[in-house]
């Protein structure tokens, strides 16, 4: 053989070993695409709650029920919840049975009816309400914080019930206020 047909056959042998070793590996067809979402989160602000008036009956006899009457600012209860203008807070009460004279030796029965709380999401006093709704006490509903001032009032009033020889005294109990966001 000729050096030029030895080239020719070289060249052609090792194209033809390229191309076998070509087409035995694999060929994977790629395609990629790409999105781009977003992590996102608000953080409220913390919720404060405020005892702004005690739950005050004044002087009392014996034997003789009381009641506070709700839109009497010096008389009712009144609590602030302040937080994320426009969102929702689920709200509870914990309310007392007794209240309980300072030597924790005697007691004095307490109700309150389901006409005894009101809540109100704008700024304003017992005596000056501005669009109040009228709740039961023990079943408080979910409530929007007001969109403007961040703000809602829960006013409470309630009776007590001293015996014909309830022991002379000033007489108290805790009442709480627990209010958290919903997410809504």
């Amino acid at each position: 053989m000729q050096p030029s047909s030895r080239m020719k056959l070289l060249t052609l042998c090792l194209s033809a070993a390229v191309f076998l070793a070509w087409v035995s590996v694999p060929v994977t067809v790629q395609s990629q695409e790409v999105a781009v979402g977003q992590a996102t989160a608000t953080v409220l602000a913390a919720l404060v709650v405020t005892s702004i008036q005690d739950l005050n009956f004044g002087d009392i006899l014996q034997g003789v029920p009381s009641s506070a009457d709700i839109d009497v600012v010096a008389e009712a209860a009144d609590f602030s919840v302040v937080g994320s203008g426009g969102s929702e807070v689920a709200l509870y009460l914990q309310l007392p049975e007794y209240l309980w004279n300072t030597t924790n030796t005697d007691r004095m029965q307490i109700a309150f009816a389901s006409t005894d709380c009101d809540i109100d999401a704008n700024v304003g006093t017992a005596a000056t309400k501005v669009a109040p709704v009228t709740v039961d006490p023990y079943n408080l509903p979910a409530t929007t914080l007001h969109a403007v001032s961040n703000i809602l009032h829960v006013y409470l009033a309630g009776s007590v019930y001293p015996a014909v020889d309830q022991a002379v005294g000033a007489y108290s109990a805790d009442i709480v206020l627990t209010a958290a966001y919903t997410g809504n």
